[in-house]
């Protein structure tokens, strides 16, 4: 009971919680970027993938099927240790920002990268299982009312299409803000990376001689418990905001 007892205490120490609350808020950060930006680069490989069958645009729906195929069907922790050897940092994310070192940041944009790289090919197949469900009238529809093939897509096509995906997108971008924790592999500074650090060092919070069972169950449940608080509240968050568009 002892044991448990100061395996909590340590969620009570000011300087544990900020550290915690501080990697909450990264891994809410980057899982927001990483979805904002899927959504658009998936549209955008969804579209060419669904619709660039025209001889003269073959490449283009080549090469978006390929991106799709390659990164949906292989693992996101390669792509972050890919991201983290490979992928070139702007010279804005060389220096230290919002209390993180110059390392830190950089490995927090490559792996950033890597999320959103991957996330994208997944969502391009979901949105593009919502443009199939659209009915082929709806084009003729849009094309007789004088719209062009443009104003078609943003008015007419994709407004349906994202609203018939809203379930599986909830779903993926859930599954996005669980992915992020793989950037704890790369020594980043999201939530799943700063609870190892302090169970590594669990001892000198506790007051016990040696890291403890209860120390894993207390700062991974606690760990756990935030990831599904913030998952649950957002599901819950859409699933209001949909109900009010069918009552209105």
């Amino acid at each position: 009971m002892d044991e448990w007892i100061a395996s909590f205490h340590i969620l009570t120490l000011g300087p544990v919680a900020s550290y915690i609350a501080k990697g909450t808020l990264f891994t809410v950060i980057v899982s927001t970027v990483a979805v904002l930006l899927s959504i658009v680069i998936g549209s955008v490989l969804a579209l060419v993938r669904n619709y660039a069958t025209a001889p003269q645009y073959r490449l283009f729906h080549f090469l978006a099927a390929a991106y799709i195929e390659v990164f949906r069907n292989t693992p996101l922790l390669l792509w972050i240790f890919i991201g983290v050897v490979f992928c070139p940092v702007p010279e804005f994310f060389g220096h230290p920002l919002f209390g993180l070192s110059s390392v830190e940041t950089k490995m927090l944009f490559k792996a950033s990268i890597a999320l959103t790289l991957f996330t994208s090919s997944v969502v391009a197949e979901i949105i593009r299982g919502g443009l199939n469900s659209i009915p082929r009238g709806q084009f003729e529809t849009a094309y007789t009312q004088g719209f062009g093939t443009i104003k078609t897509m943003v008015y007419i096509i994709l407004p349906q299409a994202y609203r018939n995906v809203v379930p599986t997108l909830l779903s993926q971008i859930i599954t996005t803000i669980k992915d992020s924790s793989f950037m704890a592999n790369v020594a980043t500074i999201e939530l799943m990376s700063r609870v190892r650090k302090i169970l590594s060092t669990a001892n000198r919070f506790s007051g016990q001689d040696t890291i403890n069972v209860s120390d894993v169950f207390v700062l991974y449940g606690t760990a756990a418990i935030i990831y599904f608080i913030i998952n649950f509240s957002l599901s819950v968050a859409v699933r209001r905001m949909q109900a009010k568009r069918g009552a209105a």
